[in-house]
């Protein structure tokens, strides 16, 4: 059995990772960590895992994470990077679910997150977590940087027209929308409910601090810099994301059989047929990324749809992912959550 510990269990991706890995029949959670909630039962803080979990989360101070074979990080920015560096030296491998370790210019980092960084000589260690992307050295890994919400739904529906080379890089186009669990569990204005329900906003127009870790991950598959046009907004749903992608065509190609073929050994990514149009109730609580592929009116825009669950596949169901990874585990286990409709 794999030993976990959890630091910052409290918020929605903290509790998301608890409902995967209390399934996990190969994952033991032995540790979950809050300062404010010390001593609290974790079952009466969230009544859904009743039943399947018995641990109260402890003081991060006397919480022995070190007997931990894995610590994810369910942290706000600026936590990680504080406190993994300890772990790493204790041979704990470390899987960040916030941006402490995405972007590999530190001084960038500190442009967009407004903090000096703690510990960059561990950014150049750590793995990007796109499993799509960079199976391969996730195996060997002691740092993964989980990859955003966002930056997750807009590379997958990128990738494949990028690594082909069959547009132009210079004008990509990301128009998503997001619910309102991406912003975190915290009580701030805009996520009130009679802020945000029945209402649909863009927001950070000017610049998204996802933007840079977009973009770099996008340069990566085309080999080159990208140019990125990035507009985020805010929709009244709990969960998901749907990202519409837009890219000018440079080469002619089959570009539903490109995706096909670029996915069809992925078990996360689920390209759809023709002329298909995925919505975000269809990965509802899944580990899933939903893809179609249009061209209107047979222009030379190639139009990608790619809908994903913001807590789930953009977040702690790719961390338990890699986390399968790092271990020598099929990729898929207690993944293998369906879509809850309606």
């Amino acid at each position: 059995m794999i030993k976990v510990g959890i630091v910052g269990g409290t918020g929605y991706t903290g509790v998301e990772l608890l409902r995967l890995l209390a399934q996990h029949p190969e994952a033991e959670i032995v540790a979950i960590t809050s300062r404010g909630d010390a001593g609290t039962a974790v079952s009466s803080m969230f009544p859904s895992l009743r039943g399947r979990l018995s641990l109260k989360f402890q003081d991060p101070a006397s919480a022995n994470l070190k007997a931990c074979d894995v610590v994810f990080f369910a942290t706000p920015n600026g936590v990680a990077m504080q406190q993994a560096p300890a772990l790493l030296d204790a041979g704990v491998r470390v899987i960040d679910l916030a941006a402490d370790f995405r972007i590999r210019d530190v001084g960038e980092w500190g442009q967009w997150y407004g903090m000096q960084h703690a510990s960059p000589e561990w950014v150049g260690k750590a793995v990007y977590g796109l499993p799509e992307h960079h199976r391969a050295a996730i195996r060997n890994a002691r740092l993964v940087a989980n990859p955003g919400c966002y930056p997750t739904a807009v590379q997958l529906g990128f990738m494949p027209l990028l690594e082909a080379g069959l547009v132009e890089v210079d004008h990509l186009v990301a128009d998503a929308k997001s619910g309102v669990s991406g912003a975190g569990r915290k009580a701030e204005i805009p996520a009130l409910f009679s802020e945000a329900a029945d209402n649909f906003k863009a927001y950070a127009v000017a610049g998204h601090r996802h933007l840079p870790e977009i973009r770099q991950g996008l340069s990566t598959m085309a080999g080159n810099p990208v140019g990125l046009t990035f507009v985020p907004h805010l929709t009244p749903l709990i969960r998901g994301i749907h990202a519409t992608l837009y890219a000018r065509i440079k080469t002619e190609a089959d570009f539903q059989e490109v995706f096909q073929r670029r996915y069809k050994a992925e078990p996360f990514v689920d390209v759809m047929p023709p002329n298909s149009h995925p919505d975000t109730r269809s990965v509802r609580a899944a580990n899933v990324c939903r893809i179609a592929v249009h061209r209107p009116q047979q222009g030379n825009i190639v139009v990608v749809l790619s809908v994903i669950d913001n807590l789930v596949k953009g977040a702690a169901g790719q961390a338990v992912q890699n986390m399968n990874i790092m271990f020598g585990l099929p990729e898929t286990e207690g993944l293998w959550q369906l879509a809850v409709l309606p």
